[in-house]
């Protein structure tokens, strides 16, 4: 099979694999969509460690196509359609027990598409235990998303305590903001959405943003204290990695922010805010319990989570699809597989 990889010079190759063939505990996932995240860039470009060998690709979806031995029939069967939780643990330690084995305490954990086979090819080699049954009524395009870019929006919001009757400011609207902007407003909160570019801006009105505001023209803080009156945002989502001095310009008193984007360099003196009672926190994607849930209420919310994709493309388009994506300047796109 053909899967693409990342010399890390800003190219890709597609390369020839065997197809894999699943041992002791680990099953064979046939891929029907695999999403480009906006981190693929890191390792596209090289900025992050990772082996270079490995197949890219860390947002797949698709049905079980083998089992191996030892994996319950009861849980998974082939045909199954399933999502991928995309990292692997020991399993036995209380973070992966607590379905976060990206936090593995006993073992160095893997990761799709850094240390193992991601799912940029038509099959992907995967842990029984970080297989996710999808619901009824979720397409694989948004089990995809799901398995990182919108679900690291659900992680930030879960890590917050919720959004609900708040005014959140998310900084930031390519796919991991769209998303932060599209679960809060569901949940009842007015989002001024923040972003450079007013094509994400149009986007992010359609996901439910109350206030747009682009900050190479106004102000932040001066829109937002508009808006509120002078109150400020009680939560602020940070997703573009590059914004954490208007994070903090624009939180309110008692205000709550996560810090979700890379690098993301954030610098306060506490003398000089301590008075604001704030609560400043960091999220790194989600749990395999909360991926689960994250896509049960996409379901019953009937949220367009479909819609953050503005391209698709399939692997033999991967250098396009990459060149396309590195612009920055458009949606999100997903690899399709028949």
């Amino acid at each position: 099979m053909k899967g693409i990889v990342f010399p890390g010079d800003g190219t890709t190759v597609l390369k020839d694999f065997p197809e894999p063939e699943p041992g002791s505990g680990e099953v064979v996932v046939k891929v029907r969509a695999s999403g480009m995240c906006g981190s693929d860039l890191h390792f596209y470009h090289g900025a992050f460690d990772f082996d270079h060998s490995v197949i890219q690709g860390h947002e797949p979806c698709g049905e079980v196509y083998a089992l191996g031995d030892g994996v319950d029939p009861a849980r998974f069967a082939v045909g199954d359609r399933v999502m991928i939780h995309h990292y692997f643990g020991c399993g036995t330690c209380r973070r992966c027990r607590a379905g976060w084995p990206q936090m593995c305490e006993t073992a160095p954990g893997k990761t799709m598409a850094v240390h193992v086979d991601g799912g940029h090819a038509p099959f992907a080699l995967v842990p029984a235990a970080a297989l996710l049954p999808m619901p009824e009524g979720l397409s694989f395009e948004a089990g995809a998303a799901i398995g990182c870019g919108t679900g690291t929006a659900w992680g930030a919001i879960k890590r917050l305590g919720g959004v609900s009757d708040t005014t959140t400011v998310v900084i930031g609207q390519g796919p991991v903001g769209l998303s932060a902007t599209m679960f809060a407003a569901s949940m009842g909160a007015r989002v001024i959405a923040v972003d450079v570019d007013d094509r994400r801006l149009a986007e992010s009105r359609r996901f439910g943003a109350d206030l747009v505001v682009n900050s190479r023209e106004r102000d932040i803080a001066a829109a937002v204290a508009e808006y509120t009156g002078g109150r400020m945002a009680d939560v602020v989502m940070e997703t573009s990695g590059r914004a954490g001095d208007d994070a903090l310009a624009v939180l309110g008193t008692f205000g709550r922010a996560v810090f979700i984007g890379l690098p993301g360099h954030v610098q306060f003196t506490t003398q000089a805010v301590y008075k604001k009672q704030w609560t400043l926190m960091t999220s790194w994607t989600m749990s395999s319990i909360e991926q689960a849930r994250c896509a049960d209420y996409v379901v019953a919310h009937n949220l367009p989570v479909d819609d953050l994709y503005s391209h698709t493309w399939t692997i033999e388009q991967a250098d396009e699809a990459y060149r396309w994506f590195d612009k920055q300047d458009a949606g999100k796109g997903v690899f399709l597989f028949g």
